[in-house]
């Protein structure tokens, strides 16, 4: 809830909404299609890129199931002024990451700074577990491409994760 998705799901797929301002919950799921260039995955070329940003309304639950389907990658944005968003790092982590079997390096967590907050860019007190996986603050007036850029390697990992595994199903169809 509020933890600013919406507005990061549209700077990193360059989808400008004319919202004034306003706070409208995302209802289930909005689908963002675009184009990006993967950094350090070795070909070079860009990459279609589905951005599925899913409300973190625990009424959508239902639906997790069918979104979770086939991805390749997740993504969790959290508020860290809001203290209950940091357990539900856990739940989403359970639900998204580990029943999927993804691995780390699938996964980015972003600790989204809105105008004005007061958190600084230090330490979050995470599950240790958690604490594995790539963390990035972002504060898209400061340092927008710093996240553009955290996005396009983090893209590279699920690409080059994405064709190791591909290449090691074709090698067990071949022995």
């Amino acid at each position: 809830h509020e933890s600013g998705k919406t507005v990061l799901a549209n700077f990193l797929s360059d989808t400008t909404e004319n919202v004034g301002g306003e706070y409208r919950p995302t209802q289930g799921v909005r689908i963002l299609e675009f184009e990006s260039q993967p950094e350090g995955s070795g070909d070079n070329k860009k990459c279609e890129v589905e951005l599925w940003d899913c409300s973190g309304d625990f009424k959508f639950e239902s639906c997790w199931p069918a979104l979770m389907k086939d991805s390749s990658g997740v993504v969790i944005i959290f508020n860290p002024d809001v203290p209950s968003h940091l357990k539900e790092i856990e739940t989403w982590h359970s639900l998204f990451i580990a029943s999927q079997g993804l691995q780390d390096n699938q996964c980015l967590l972003i600790a989204h700074h809105k105008p004005g907050s007061g958190v600084e860019d230090g330490r979050l007190p995470l599950a240790t577990h958690l604490s594995r996986l790539p963390l990035i603050h972002s504060n898209l007036e400061e340092e927008p491409e710093n996240v553009r850029q955290t996005f396009c390697r983090y893209l590279g990992n699920v690409v080059n994760t994405m064709s190791e595994s591909r290449e090691r199903e074709e090698m067990s169809i071949i022995t």
